[in-house]
């Protein structure tokens, strides 16, 4: 490292010895990683390829999952002798501070009971409500306007637009336990590098969804049973600038919502078939990597995923393995859909669209839509309304 800057020195290429890594380097994060990585795997532990801050060790009665972010660590097991063990080592290793039963980590609240696990975000819900200067304002029943037509060439440029970029981030994060307002974070997310008037307006109004109910957040139960379900939904040429479509799906695990997303697609369809198919494609990687992670975590299904899907023609897309004119430039999201039917990971079904839960993560909806399709998927709150 460079000798800072005031430092008096005779000899202009002298320079530091680092001894150990310290914050605020930009080797720090690595070198931390790599020496928590080596210590993990020495003691016997081994490291998930489906995702690198997991580990995990398995004997025949025993099984122990290791989470880490940084320097955060949650640790989870069937045998409590493992996992004082475990804390022991890492205590000798790095002097770690035990807190005990998991009910906080990096914002998110825990709860746990009989009925299963609460995940919410309560309190980061609270805080953003405050520093945005929405805390008393009055709760809306839905997080975006139907109605409401947004463009990068209609409205009046923000003064500030460093405002609007912060609160997209942090609406961003509150996307990991509200799966709700993923769909308008993403939306408003591609006006960050020009926002306008009507841009934040519709920013401030998701701040005022969640204040009615703040603790909402999905509960894992206990008592689901091991059964992958998953739902599939796009809507054509959603973007009025770009013209792209926008894709969206969910899956369940038994009752429990497990896997979400909403997001505009890197390439315009031609029909809304195509449009369909790309969703269905994006879905099968997703529970391709599931899969991967399931085996890791030593879950087994004896069921095919099941995959709703509301085009019929996509459907026969999927099975039909002729390819045609219209067809071939999407031959790559064919094959993938394709292959995983033949290997027996998935199996397409149709559903109605008053029945697709997906359909949350592709457009706005009213009140009573978006109440239903969330009494769906879980979501609840254990707290009592602000």
């Amino acid at each position: 490292m460079t000798l800072p800057p005031g430092m008096p020195t005779s000899n202009s290429s002298q320079v530091c010895k680092l001894q150990k890594s310290l914050y605020g380097l930009k080797q720090a994060s690595r070198q931390w990683y790599s020496k928590l990585s080596s210590f993990l795997l020495s003691i016997g532990y081994s490291q998930s390829q489906a995702d690198h801050s997991l580990y995990t060790k398995s004997t025949h009665a025993e099984f122990t999952a290791l989470l880490v972010y940084v320097d955060d660590i949650v640790l989870a097991g069937t045998s409590l002798t493992e996992i004082q063990r475990v804390k022991q080592l890492l205590h000798h290793q790095f002097h770690i501070k035990d807190l005990g039963q998991l009910r906080f980590f990096l914002g998110f609240e825990i709860a746990r009971s009989t009925t299963g696990i609460f995940l919410n975000q309560r309190k980061y819900t609270l805080e953003l409500l405050d520093d945005s200067g929405f805390l008393a304002s009055k709760p809306s029943t839905v997080p975006f306007d139907p109605n409401l037509k947004l463009s990068i060439h209609e409205g009046q440029p923000l003064e500030d637009p460093s405002s609007y970029r912060r609160l997209i981030g942090r609406l961003i994060y509150l996307t990991n336990s509200r799966p709700d307002i993923s769909f308008t974070v993403q939306h408003l997310s591609q006006y960050v590098s020009k926002p306008l008037l009507p841009h934040y307006q519709a920013a401030t109004r998701i701040l005022r969804y969640p204040k009615a109910h703040p603790a909402k957040g999905i509960l894992f139960s206990s008592s689901s049973e091991l059964k992958l379900s998953a739902f599939a939904d796009s809507d054509w040429a959603r973007c009025p600038d770009t013209r792209r479509s926008v894709t969206g799906f969910c899956i369940i695990l038994g009752t429990s919502l497990i896997c979400w997303k909403s997001k505009k697609q890197n390439t315009v369809s031609r029909s809304s078939t195509e449009a369909e198919y790309r969703a269905l494609a994006s879905l099968t990687c997703e529970l391709q990597w599931l899969q991967y992670l399931f085996h890791d975590l030593q879950v087994s299904f004896s069921r095919l995923a099941s995959v709703f899907c509301v085009s019929k023609s996509a459907i026969y897309l999927a099975h039909n393995p002729t390819f045609h004119e219209r067809s071939k430039h999407i031959e790559l999201d064919c094959h993938v859909i394709r292959e995983n039917i033949r290997s027996k990971l998935i199996h397409l079904l149709p559903i109605s669209t008053t029945a697709q839960l997906a359909d949350m993560f592709t457009k706005p909806l009213h009140f009573p839509a978006i109440s239903s399709i969330l009494g769906k998927l879980g979501l609840c709150s254990i707290h009592t309304p602000t």
